[in-house]
């Protein structure tokens, strides 16, 4: 495993603390396999040869889950698990993204997640992007992201 890949394994567990929340989605191996089955651009990363300096999760699915998801009748797992792997969807899920502290603000989750959306948007008609931000930085980011593709943003806000 290379130092950048631990650092960035460290990084969420920090950023997200999954371990202790059981409503997120721990992001291992089976979900892997399913995140790309859902659609092959779920999953990016950005490696300038040392391992991985950033990651993006995005998950396409329906106005119907994100709708629940944001309003807190599902938890983000269940909105994993809940949506089918094959389908339309119509709504897409900025899940997750981590940048190692020296690479961040140089536009690198924006450029992954732009790719992103753009491939996922050649198979399915995303009308909606939705987040669940823990940082203002991701807050931020995820409405420059909404604003460039011109889609509104839902967010999931905790009590």
């Amino acid at each position: 495993m290379t130092k950048n890949l631990e650092r960035l394994i460290k990084l969420a567990e920090d950023t997200f603390a999954i371990k202790s929340d059981p409503r997120q989605l721990n992001v291992n191996q089976k979900v892997i396999e399913r995140l790309e089955r859902i659609h092959p651009s779920t999953l990016a990363e950005y490696d300038e040869g040392e391992g991985p300096v950033a990651w993006l999760v995005v998950i396409p699915t329906s106005t119907e889950l994100m709708q629940k998801f944001i309003s807190d009748e599902i938890t983000e797992k269940e909105l994993f698990e809940l949506t089918p792997t094959e389908g339309t969807y119509d709504a897409l899920y900025l899940c997750s993204a981590l940048v190692l502290e020296e690479y961040r603000r140089k536009g690198i989750v924006k450029e992954l997640a732009l790719k992103a959306i753009k491939e996922i948007m050649k198979d399915h008609p995303i009308q909606s992007l939705f987040v669940w931000a823990f940082s203002s930085e991701g807050d931020s980011a995820a409405g420059n992201i909404a604003m460039i593709v011109g889609l509104p943003l839902y967010k999931k806000v905790e009590d």
